[in-house]
């Protein structure tokens, strides 16, 4: 018997050059999909559209993974674009707003990776630290997760950094279960219908050497009724 894996929704990233077809390009980065797939499900990419019918695409989509990319518009939480605010795009934020609403509105899990976890944020009326004093950009660190934070595994872990932003002011209904030692937050969480997580560290950059990662994408996974 052929059994249909979960589908998972990611919407796609605009990429303003891609060689292999010489132009430019919506893409999901390949070791996230990979990650996705290894951990049981079937990464499907979407095009940031405005007004996608969001709850008719649900009927073919069971989970929703919010990834890493470009900078936010600060004007959406309050900001002012500092120098080394990048790649902000129009219709990249308001594509991942709406399916953020929709996917949170409609009880289907959601899990966010960098980037994805700050959309969570501002959607829910928080705010960006525009620029690190010290940006966490090619870095492993250590982090303590706690049981509540509901990502399969507890303790501490080892974490893959690649980020200049980080999230200030909480969203209403976040909760913040982890932290590194400076304070940044590295995990949240948003009560509701449906498990709904964010991750500021990019599990798809380690899964194949540390088994923890591919725990938690599991775990995001197994959320799926």
């Amino acid at each position: 018997m052929i059994v249909s894996r979960p589908r998972v929704a990611i919407l796609g990233r605009f990429s303003k050059s891609a060689s292999a077809i010489r132009y430019s390009a919506v893409l999901s980065a390949r070791e996230l999909v990979e990650l996705v797939w290894a951990a049981g499900g079937e990464p499907i990419t979407f095009l940031p559209v405005r007004d996608r019918n969001w709850v008719d695409a649900f009927r073919h989509i069971d989970a929703v993974l919010l990834p890493g990319g470009g900078d936010i518009d600060p004007l959406r939480y309050g900001g002012e674009r500092h120098p080394e605010v990048y790649d902000v795009d129009e219709l990249q934020d308001q594509a991942d707003l709406d399916l953020a609403t929709a996917a949170l509105a409609a009880g289907i899990p959601i899990l966010g990776v960098c980037r994805g976890m700050h959309i969570l944020n501002v959607l829910k009326g928080g705010s960006l630290v525009e620029h690190m004093t010290e940006p966490h950009r090619h870095t492993v660190q250590t982090v303590f997760i706690p049981e509540r934070a509901g990502l399969g595994v507890t303790g501490e872990i080892s974490i893959s950094c690649y980020h200049h932003q980080a999230i200030n002011a909480v969203g209403k209904g976040i909760e913040v279960t982890a932290r590194t030692s400076d304070g940044t937050v590295e995990a949240i969480s948003i009560e509701g219908p449906a498990w709904c997580s964010g991750v500021q560290w990019h599990p798809e950059d380690t899964w194949r050497t540390d088994p923890t990662q591919l725990i938690i994408m599991r775990e995001f996974i197994a959320q799926i009724g």
